[in-house]
């Protein structure tokens, strides 16, 4: 009985010695030296496979500029090509030709309709609205009108056509006139002779309370007013140009001889002039008879 008590207290004894035998094992943290060396005893084919990722993302970004650098080259030429093709065109050739192309396809045009039998006009009119249509008649109509009044009638009706000429070529300046119009109408209200009323729905009316604000035929304020650089060089312009014309038209009149002082009262009396200086300048001077 004692060795079977011995026994089982050793065999109850094994398992708590094996249970503090084995001691779970905790990783160490390495020292810097040891990851180092670690890593300088890394294999040599990483170090081979950076070097060659590296290369191609190289290569790879090489071949993207050379395409880039060919496509802008090949564009630049043709811009080159293009804008010198342009300099090298008359643009006025060119406008005949495109006249002359559509003229060519519009006679084409009603040639073939009138062949199968259909109406030119009808047909082409399906191509506009109505519209379109009325505009159009009533620029043809204008053109008539202007035709007819080509001729000279009267020295009202000239000067009538001259100053819808020059109100055609004056663009009215509509920013510097809503300017000039705010400004006035501070100045008026600050001096008393306007006065500013707001509706019920939230618009601002001036008010004349005089009278005064307005132009009227006994007004002097515009004697007040100085226009711009800009407007008394338009001006110029307008007034060299009407007396270049002028010139013209005396030219032509007088056969293209505006040169030398009129010494001559009409054509018949001109022409005998001539004939005395073809004869007597070369040694007598100028020779005038009126």
């Amino acid at each position: 009985m004692v060795r079977t008590r011995n026994a089982e207290k050793s065999a109850k004894d094994e398992p708590s010695q094996e249970q503090t035998t084995e001691q779970p094992i905790e990783d160490t943290p390495k020292s810097p030296v040891a990851a180092s060396e670690n890593k300088d005893n890394s294999p040599p084919e990483d170090k081979k496979d950076d070097a060659a990722s590296k290369a191609r993302e190289r290569m790879d970004r090489f071949k993207a500029l050379k395409a880039r650098a060919k496509s802008a080259t090949e564009r630049n030429l043709k811009e080159t090509a293009a804008e010198s093709q342009r300099l090298t065109t008359d643009p006025a050739l060119m406008n005949t030709l495109n006249r002359k192309h559509a003229f060519a396809s519009h006679n084409l045009l009603k040639a073939d309709t009138e062949a199968s039998g259909e109406d030119f006009e009808r047909k082409r009119a399906w191509d506009w609205t109505v519209e379109e249509s009325e505009k159009w008649d009533r620029r043809m109509e204008k053109k008539q009108r202007h035709r007819d009044n080509v001729a000279f009638q009267d020295y009202t009706q000239d000067a009538q056509k001259v100053y819808k000429r020059q109100l055609r070529e004056l663009p009215p300046n509509l920013e510097a006139y809503e300017k000039e119009k705010l400004a006035a109408i501070e100045r008026a209200a600050a001096n008393g002779d306007l006065e500013i009323v707001e509706t019920e729905d939230g618009e601002m009316i001036a008010v004349d309370k005089n009278g005064s604000f307005y132009s009227t035929a006994d007004s002097t304020g515009f004697t007040e007013s100085k226009p711009d650089r800009a407007a008394v060089d338009r001006l110029v312009n307008d007034i060299q140009k009407a007396e270049d014309v002028r010139l013209k038209k005396r030219k032509e009149r007088r056969g293209g001889d505006d040169d030398g002082d009129v010494t001559y009262i009409n054509e018949k009396n001109r022409q005998f002039n001539q004939k005395l200086a073809r004869f007597y300048n070369k040694v007598g001077g100028t020779c005038q008879f009126l």
